[in-house]
């Protein structure tokens, strides 16, 4: 085997289907040695990561996951552009082995392509398992590449791999297949290739000749385009181009990219036919036995919504004790600073700015972590795909389709990785539509604020029910306003979607710690930056200006503490504001904890706590409880009130970052911003109103 020079970095392009167990070999290659960020000038994920094998560095890019190299949506343009254009040194085609001639026909692409490619044979075993013998030795030699059968979970083949990719990059090696497609479409095919030679496109472009020409007559806009740019006087070869599949529909009655599409299948069929045997098997298939079950239409629904409710019960019954942990580390560290301090609006700065509002959401990091291991394991294991199926019909009466719905179940968590999941969406109508109503699903960051009124104004019997029917109240305002959204701004019919259904499989530890991890650290990083930030813009719109002596003189420290918070700017901004929220029930107190809640929502407690001069405190402080239980302002209703609200106003500045990032414009976080504070207060307004005109 040839090796390329030591230390030599090589560039390893993983590409596939969905679903085919890329991602999964990906974390297998690269662990923790990743990071994610987008490409430049669109919205697709770029996931990136490094490994290292005999003194070799390979650089790893996971393609987002595509069907073919004919850019149909954003993911397969921004696929094919990075192999066209960045020219990795190998290019690993991940296939299904258990749906082999589907997941091929990305392979005869790359091979029309000619790039270093190899294919891996994934999920072998349970190939083998349904009575497929596939003979990859073979098969290679058809099809003119490298093939490593594998087993991505386990890391069955991944040595061989590694060492195929080294040998595939020091070689600069080439398909030595070349696929067929008829006499009626080759003799044009070398006609179109000639003709791009002395046009020198595939020069300028660097690519296969035959393969752009396979392009052009598939009538691809991005190669037409790229022809017209690059080529001075391209007219004669688009006249040539459009007769040729002029003739060609004449000749074979269907168009020439649908006959091209044929021959490739073709291919893939004969091949298959010589190195594929199916051995005959009365093994049950568990996924069909499985999906008879979690996907009938009769018990599908309620048996997602057992699991959705294990799920929340598992990450908050193991999530409390840690969440303690952490909340007396941070008590523990503010006690340390202060001592060490002396008085003064520094260390009020760094007690109760920094160390009380980013301690205040950090707390929360069990709970955040379980959810999205939750989260994870039900995506891995195959069962994700299925609650899509399972409410797709459901999800159609609102406009939308079964992707939506995976945005939406991760609302549950963080509604920041939630708006970023809606890349997977294709159809743009629906992908704004999810996004505006994302927000809608009640996240992790909103619990603080239920646990602390529920807490303090409900018998802990119907505190959990309470909590439970403001989570459907998200779920059933979301699916209104997308109803809403899809009549009005979005009009038109719901895109027609088929959800593929992998196999289930068990994942692997290391994949759910990976997957786990990157959306934890997007919170962490939240509370590292933006919380950070607006916690210390909060501390000081609460602390100053300074009240004079005068208006504190005489009054206890608790007294004293609340003056000073209603003579603040925050104070006085929330008592201006106090006519529009008087209504709901609310007073300026309420207000500047909402004020606060734009920043983030876990914000809110710390807040109250403030305002009631109760210092840093959390949903589970019994004085702030007691407080609050004392104040007339509050009762039952308004703490209910107060939740909805909550609930429903303005995501915090995170979101409404990220959905400027996704949107590429500021008109939809604008627009976001300005629908759910009117919602909030309207569906507020008639709670409070109403509670009041029934007398509770």
């Amino acid at each position: 085997m040839t090796t390329p020079a030591r230390d030599e970095t090589i560039v390893v392009a993983l590409a596939g289907n969905p679903n085919s167990g890329k991602t999964t070999l990906f974390n297998s290659l690269t662990g923790a040695r990743q990071h994610v960020g987008n490409y430049p000038g669109v919205t697709v994920e770029r996931k990136e990561g490094h490994t290292e094998f005999e003194q070799h560095h390979l650089d790893i890019v996971d393609l987002p996951g595509t069907y073919s190299l004919t850019p149909y949506s954003l993911e397969e343009l921004v696929a094919r552009n990075f192999v066209v254009e960045e020219r990795p040194d190998v290019v690993v085609d991940v296939v299904d082995a258990t749906n082999l001639e589907r997941n091929l026909y990305l392979a005869t692409q790359f091979i029309e392509l000619n790039v270093p490619v190899i294919i891996v044979l994934n999920m072998i075993d349970m190939a083998e398992a349904q009575g497929l013998r596939i003979d990859a030795e073979l098969l290679g030699q058809l099809l003119g590449v490298k093939i490593i059968p594998m087993v991505a979970t386990t890391g069955f083949g991944k040595q061989e791999l590694l060492e195929a990719v080294v040998d595939v990059a020091a070689r600069h090696a080439r398909p030595t297949a070349t696929i067929h497609f008829g006499n009626e479409l080759e003799p044009h095919i070398a006609g179109l290739t000639e003709a791009l030679d002395l046009s020198t496109l595939d020069d300028k472009m660097g690519i296969s000749p035959r393969w752009l020409a396979i392009k052009l007559l598939e009538d691809d806009a991005e190669v037409v385009a790229d022809l017209t740019e690059r080529v001075p006087d391209p007219q004669p070869l688009l006249t040539k181009v459009a007769r040729v599949r002029q003739h060609v529909e004449e000749i074979l009655g269907e168009d020439a990219e649908i006959a091209i599409g044929d021959r490739r299948y073709g291919f893939i069929a004969g091949a298959c036919r010589r190195a594929v045997t199916t051995v005959k098997s009365k093994r049950i298939d568990v996924t069909d036995v499985i999906d008879d079950i979690v996907t009938n239409r009769i018990v599908g629904i309620p048996i997602f919504l057992l699991l959705m409710w294990l799920m929340f019960e598992m990450v908050f019954k193991l999530g409390d004790p840690p969440m303690g942990w952490i909340e007396t580390g941070f008590e523990a560290l503010g006690d340390v600073v202060s001592a060490a301090m002396p008085p003064g609006e520094l260390r009020s700065l760094i007690v109760d700015g920094i160390i009380g509002g980013v301690g205040g959401v950090l707390v929360f990091v069990p709970n955040i972590l379980l959810l999205f291991l939750a989260i994870a394991f039900i995506e891995d294991t195959g069962y994700m795909a299925r609650a899509a199926f399972v409410v797709d019909k459901l999800m159609h009466k609102i406009g939308l389709h079964g992707k939506s719905f995976i945005p939406m179940l991760i609302g549950f968590g963080c509604t920041v990785p939630a708006v970023m999941a809606c890349r997977t969406i294709d159809d743009e109508k629906n992908r704004l539509t999810t996004i505006l109503v994302t927000p809608l699903m009640s996240c992790s960051a909103r619990l603080p604020v239920y646990l602390l009124l529920t807490g303090a104004f409900f018998p802990a019997a119907v505190a959990g029910k309470v909590i439970f029917a403001i989570y459907i109240l998200g779920v059933l305002l979301a699916a209104l306003m997308a109803l809403i959204f899809r009549k009005s701004l979005f009009p038109g019919d719901t895109t027609p979607f088929v959800m593929e259904l992998p196999p289930y499989r068990m994942p692997t530890l290391r994949g759910l710690l990976v997957h786990m991890w990157e959306r934890t650290w997007m919170y962490v990083k939240k509370a590292g930056t933006v919380i950070l930030v607006a916690s210390v813009i909060i501390w000081a719109l609460l602390t100053h200006p300074t009240p004079p002596a005068q208006l504190t003189a005489g009054a206890s420290e608790e007294q004293a503490a609340s003056d000073a918070a209603a003579y603040s700017y925050a104070g006085r901004f929330s008592k201006a504001l106090e006519p529009v929220i008087r209504p709901l029930g609310f007073d300026w107190k309420i207000g500047t904890a909402l004020f606060a809640g734009f920043a983030a929502k876990e914000i809110v407690v710390s807040t109250l706590g403030t305002v009631y001069s109760l210092g840093d405190t959390d949903e589970e402080d019994d004085s702030l409880r007691a407080a609050l239980v004392s104040d007339p302002q509050f009762d039952p209703l308004v703490a209910l009130t107060l939740m909805v609200f909550v609930l429903i106003y303005v995501p915090c500045l995170a979101v409404v970052a990220v959905v400027k990032k996704e949107t590429n414009s500021w008109k939809w976080p604008a627009f976001l911003i300005a629908y759910t504070t009117g919602l909030a207060w309207i569906v507020s307004f008639i709670l409070y109103q109403g509670g009041r005109l029934l007398g509770f």
